[in-house]
């Protein structure tokens, strides 16, 4: 399995005042060189403004420890950026001999066989079990530095893929980042934050759409009660909208767990914006009644035009190893997110 991940940092560009455009490099410098100097510019000169604003010590070793921490953590992830990866949330609490536990050693386990690297917060409980089920090869770690807890597993400790980390919001950045799929087994506060926060991106468009799975022990109903009430309060009240349940699945199978990640990739491959535009790079080239059916029974995403079949745009040139695959490009809402999913799963139906 090598399709790569390609991460979506949803920049906004209208963000950035005027003094903080790029400034002009060189003609002969490349292309992506070119946005990197750009940014690192921007990034020191972002450095100087807050002496200039005379930023509380306190408020500057935050900043300075995150920069740090981040730095780290992209470097430790950057030789795997283009091998797909499974985040897998859980309770630390979770003994060795719960069916949870058992079930996320082979959750692990048929991830790593299908290719995928798996990441859990290195913990005990149902990170250690996930980690077991992949092995250390096929593992990456983001622990977290706790007065109380907690020390890596052993199936990571040492490992230099293992990241230890201060914060838990730069920590809960890498967990959405580096993956192409969520599987969250049951678990205390933690993992109720990490759960309903990648639900919150998923559902504003602030992360890139990927499989998000709840997995329950086999017969349980700690996720299927938390749906139950997600649709007797949240929908019935029209707190959340009907196509947002599309945006996870409640599941007790490992094996249906894994299809719904693994069948995601099937066609779709990855996205990205272009301008106002949606493209999302596909494995295969659509017929011409598949995308009449999409334009027909999608219209209401756009804001106009229809879905196109094209190549790769110019302003993706800076990823060559994605100009072979065929885009659809189309001037998405921005905000149909649920629909954005079942637009994605009617492109992987490889029935017109």
């Amino acid at each position: 399995m090598n399709d790569p991940q390609i991460p979506n940092p949803n920049l906004n560009p209208s963000a950035i005042g005027e003094d903080e455009k790029a400034r002009p490099q060189p003609a002969d410098e490349p292309a992506s060189s070119l946005e990197s100097n750009d940014l690192v510019d921007m990034m020191r000169r972002t450095v100087d403004r807050l002496h200039l604003d005379e930023i509380p010590r306190g408020d500057l070793k935050i900043l300075s420890r995150t920069l740090r921490e981040l730095r780290y953590a992209f470097k430790v992830f950057l030789p795997f950026r283009r091998i797909r990866k499974v985040t897998i949330f859980g309770s630390a609490r979770t003994q060795p001999d719960h069916p949870t536990y058992v079930q996320a050693v082979d959750l692990g386990g048929k991830m790593a066989k299908s290719g995928w690297m798996v990441i859990t917060g290195a913990g005990g409980g149902i990170m250690e079990a996930g980690h077991k089920g992949a092995g250390r090869e096929m593992s990456m770690g983001l622990n977290i530095m706790l007065p109380f807890e907690q020390s890596a597993n052993p199936f990571i400790e040492g490992d230099p893929k293992l990241v230890t980390l201060k914060y838990f919001f730069t920590r809960k950045l890498m967990f959405v980042k580096e993956c192409s799929a969520v599987i969250c087994c049951p678990g205390g506060f933690g993992t109720l934050d990490e759960t309903l926060e990648v639900l919150t991106l998923l559902q504003t468009g602030k992360q890139t759409m990927f499989p998000l799975v709840l997995l329950d022990q086999p017969g349980g109903h700690f996720w299927s009660g938390l749906e139950s009430f997600f649709r007797d309060q949240l929908l019935d009240q029209k707190l959340i909208s009907p196509e947002d349940v599309h945006l996870y699945l409640v599941t007790d199978s490992v094996d249906r767990a894994i299809e719904e990640v693994t069948q995601f990739y099937r066609v779709f491959h990855s996205m990205r914006f272009v301008d106002e535009k949606l493209v999302l790079r596909i494995n295969q080239a659509l017929t011409v009644q598949k995308l009449e059916n999409l334009n027909t029974e999608f219209a209401d995403i756009l804001v106009s035009g229809i879905i196109e079949q094209t190549g790769a745009l110019p302003h993706e040139s800076s990823e060559p190893e994605l100009a072979e695959f065929p885009r659809l490009v189309m001037h998405y809402n921005r905000r149909s997110q649920g629909r954005l999913r079942q637009l994605i799963n009617r492109i992987n139906d490889l029935k017109d």
